[in-house]
């Protein structure tokens, strides 16, 4: 099945808005304020929710269009009260867990419950930014420590977070670079702080890297702890990036993030994951953000302003990203208001190809198309499936029958339109809606010939659906 990024808001149509505008940075990231070619309405609120979180429950949305979308986003930027005590009893469970198997279950759960639902998204962004894996890490403490410290910088400082992956051991190991002497120098971290990391390819030199791997010298893994050994680092003078001196690693990444190209490739990544990925964005349209953002790092200010912007909420972001596995499994959870086995749910969204805390390489997911392929898309047929039967390892947690009477919409007719309302905003083509409705007209398969069986087939019809895939 092909996935299409090819809707705009609002049943289709068009927002009445040039394609000037849209390469203007100054409309672009200027503050969205509704109109009524641009009205904030139900489909806009889900777009925000399937960016900034994994998708909304019904009362999320409901509240969102009474707040409107500056106060929404307000709200999940800023974590509510309750935030600091939920992550600290995560992270006790976590911090007793042995295995990274049962690390990946703990994160989905967490996803699928925190209040907080951005931190985790950003969390996951850098998770495969900065590719640590525990397929190289082999230690569970390790790979709990570096998504945890990730997860305390995703929406603050980048610098910080820099400092703190450049003595990251689950890193360092991740990478091979686990053991830098001076007559022996390790190039690997160097290398991927950089390409992967922070300027990206072309911005730098061989020779840049080799200098800045003996400014590495002297730091080591061992028995996943990480230790100085004077006597190993390099003291003689380094050129780095244009810059000499006696250079130490807090000074390379000093100098990284002096560098413009730092905060434009950063800025790049981050339009990819919050606007659209379907198209290169030119460099005037970067450049406010990127010059901005090289202040301070200040991450979340950067995602508050691409959040608010007119091109967040413009038909050049509308369903131009792919859903990566967790956020398909996650945002369903979310929306049907229950928890399901983290155990299993972690192996199948693994089975799609998103492995927690196990990115492919060091640069992480590719994501984009190619989360997309028959076997994947079967794959997410199947999980959808298993989530919605009833019975075997997710239990009967899920019950779309129970979530619509829940919020007013008990008839047959008005339960599949709430969920056409919850999980796509009923924005679909008609004749795409008009097939899907007649799914529920023959009483075969799932379910049978009962009500609740019938919506819950005509529930996973909905998220077989391309729309529901794009995010």
């Amino acid at each position: 099945m092909a996935v299409q990024a090819e809707k705009s808001p609002g049943q289709g149509q068009s927002d009445g808005l040039s394609a000037r505008q849209f390469s203007d940075p100054d409309w672009a990231w200027a503050e969205y304020r509704p109109d009524a070619q641009r009205p904030w309405n139900l489909v806009r609120a889900g777009h925000l929710y399937r960016r900034a979180a994994f998708g909304a429950d019904w009362n999320e949305l409901q509240q969102a269009l009474s707040d409107g979308p500056q106060t929404s986003i307000d709200k999940l930027l800023s974590p509510p009260a309750d935030t600091a005590a939920f992550n600290l009893a995560c992270d006790k469970y976590e911090n007793a867990t042995g295995s990274v198997n049962a690390l990946r279950a703990w994160w989905l759960r967490r996803m699928i419950q925190t209040p907080h639902p951005l931190l985790e998204k950003m969390t996951l962004f850098w998770h495969s930014h900065f590719g640590a894996t525990g397929a190289r890490a082999k230690d569970a403490r390790l790979m709990r420590r570096h998504v945890q410290s990730l997860r305390s910088h995703a929406l603050g400082s980048f610098r910080a977070m820099l400092q703190g992956v450049s003595r990251d051991p689950a890193v360092l190991i991740s990478l091979g670079a686990d053991a830098n002497r001076k007559a022996l120098v390790n190039e690997n971290f160097a290398r991927a702080l950089m390409e992967t990391f922070t300027l990206g390819s072309a911005n730098y030199t061989e020779e840049d890297i080799r200098e800045a791997a003996r400014a590495f010298t002297g730091w080591f893994t061992m028995s996943g702890r990480l230790r100085y050994i004077p006597r190993e680092h390099d003291g003689s003078r380094k050129r780095i990036l244009g810059q000499e001196g006696n250079f130490t690693g807090d000074d390379v990444v000093r100098i990284v993030l002096e560098q413009p190209a730092t905060a434009r490739m950063l800025v790049r990544k981050l339009y990819r994951w919050l606007i659209s990925e379907t198209e290169e964005p030119k460099a005037e349209l970067i450049d406010p953000l990127a010059e901005s953002f090289a202040e301070d790092y200040n991450i979340l200010k950067l995602v508050a302003a691409i959040l608010r912007s007119n091109l967040f909420f413009s038909a050049s972001a509308y369903r131009r990203r792919i859903k990566c596995p967790a956020e398909f499994a996650v945002g369903i959870a979310r929306a049907l208001e229950a928890m399901v086995s983290t155990t299993q749910l972690a192996q199948d969204v693994a089975d799609l190809g998103q492995n927690l805390y196990h990115p492919p390489t060091a640069t992480g997911w590719t994501g984009e198309r190619h989360w997309i392929n028959d076997a994947t898309m079967a794959g997410r047929s199947n999980l959808a499936l298993a989530l919605l039967r009833g019975s075997g390892p997710y239990g009967d947690k899920l019950d779309p029958r129970a979530v619509a009477e829940k919020h007013g919409s008990s008839t047959p007719e008005s339960a599949r339109q709430f969920l056409l309302d919850l999980f796509l905003q009923d924005d679909l083509d008609s004749d795409v809606r008009d097939a899907l409705l007649k799914t529920m007209e023959a009483p075969t398969g799932t379910g049978g010939s009962d009500p609740a069986g019938m919506l819950r087939r005509f529930a996973h019809a909905v998220f077989t659906l391309p729309e529901f895939h794009l995010a």
